[in-house]
């Protein structure tokens, strides 16, 4: 019989709850870095498509090139780290990320651009599943949902801080190679830090051991750790249109302000504004769920997400503006809420699995977004385009229910 310790240990090593603490400030750094990054895609998508002329379609697609890598790897990401630990493939996103935006600071065509988003796809696959993995193994019991909560929100604080100083600077005339370069350096100084601060930490650097295959006589999916199959598919199916929403939004919301007729800069701040509700928001629904329950608290986030979408569209420009950190609560904040239930559909020894299974339904989900709303948006008008999003959004509502249920048979308690 594997005892609690014996399974936080098989999933992150046996040294993983040394100093948890230092562990997840590693781990908040590389997803702020990370997500940032990301993130600054979107802000830097009016620019090129200015240079470019770009349909809305393309605008799609050279989105969908940084978020096809990283679909395709994060599940590998995760099976690599049973064989050689977290520490490494983590070191090795952060470097391959900065080459990605090395070569995108060189680029001088739409394919160098495509391409080099591609290369920084690859390494942020390596990121999201290890470092959750490395954060529920070092935070066992009622800790892990609060962490996880800081992990998720610390990716949206990169958000906020690489897209916020990107919009600054091409706003006083520093051209976006100048500034891709800057954080290509950015990425390969966080690859050395982060190695020193996981080496103190004492975590990530063992493969998993001992993993056992078990599951069958609670209809889990052998080898993959699912303790309820009604429970995984519910939550990816919830997960799946959440990050559609969450994409799209943060892809078209720019060019909704652009066609009401704002200027290219202060279009860009809407970016802006909704991540830093979304901030708040990931910080606050990992306590939300924690008080009320998983299922509650994503039927109150997703309804107001709804509600706060149709208002930007129906409001006036500045009233929409002023609405945007306030939806970015719900509408980001919904993600802390679904991630952090990965660790209870999952057994501890194959966490990493799990995240790696979330994380690219939430990419794939994302790459939907980028390449169907554009089609919608070139088609029907960027007004279509955002009330489909609160369809979707509506569409995760009847789903909720089912989760509940499936997560009460397994003594959840969340329903």
């Amino acid at each position: 019989m594997m005892t609690q310790t014996d399974s936080i240990a098989a999933a992150g090593g046996p040294e993983s709850g040394r100093r948890p603490g230092l562990a997840l400030t590693a781990c908040c750094g590389v997803h702020a870095l990370q997500d940032g990054l990301t993130s600054t895609v979107n802000v830097l998508l009016p620019l090129i498509a200015q240079a470019f002329g770009l349909s809305y379609a393309q605008v799609g697609l050279v989105k969908a090139a940084n978020l096809v890598a990283m679909s395709l790897l994060e599940i590998p990401s995760g099976l690599v780290s049973e064989r050689l630990g977290q520490r490494l493939p983590l070191v090795f996103g952060l470097v391959t990320v900065g080459a990605g935006y090395l070569w995108l600071s060189q680029a001088a065509g739409f394919g160098a651009i495509l391409v080099s988003l591609g290369l920084a796809g690859v390494g942020a696959a390596f990121q999201h599943t290890l470092s959750s993995a490395i954060i529920a193994a070092a935070f066992p019991g009622r800790g892990r949902r609060p962490a996880l909560g800081t992990y998720n929100a610390s990716g949206d604080i990169g958000k906020l801080a690489m897209s916020g100083l990107f919009t600054a600077m091409a706003g006083i005339g520093i051209g976006w190679q100048a500034i891709s370069l800057g954080y290509a350096a950015a990425a390969l100084g966080l690859a050395a830090l982060t190695a020193v601060l996981l080496t103190h930490a004492g975590v990530g650097a063992r493969p998993v051991a001992g993993v056992a295959a078990r599951g069958r006589a609670t209809g889990g999916l052998p080898g993959w750790g699912i303790r309820s199959r009604a429970a995984f598919v519910s939550l990816c199916a919830v997960n799946f249109l959440d990050s559609m929403v969450q994409s799209g939004f943060g892809i078209f919301i720019a060019f909704l302000m652009i066609e009401r007729g704002v200027a290219l800069g202060l279009a860009a701040l809407a970016v802006v504004l909704t991540l830093a509700g979304g901030v708040v928001g990931k910080f606050a629904c990992g306590f939300l769920a924690r008080r009320l329950g998983v299922v509650p608290s994503l039927v109150l986030v997703q309804a107001l997400t709804v509600a706060g979408i149709l208002a930007v569209v129906w409001l006036p420009v500045g009233a929409g503006y002023a609405l945007l950190p306030v939806l970015g609560v719900f509408l980001q904040g919904s993600s802390s809420v679904v991630y952090a239930t990965v660790t209870d559909i999952f057994r501890p020894e194959r966490q990493a699995r799990g995240f790696s299974l979330i994380y690219t339904s939430s990419n794939l989900a994302s790459v939907a977004a980028a390449l169907a709303l554009g089609l919608v948006s070139d088609a029907f008008g960027l007004g279509v385009t955002m009330l489909v999003m609160a369809g979707l959004t509506a569409l995760t509502l009847p789903l909720l229910p089912p989760l509940g249920r499936a997560l009460g048979r397994l003594g959840d308690g969340a329903s």
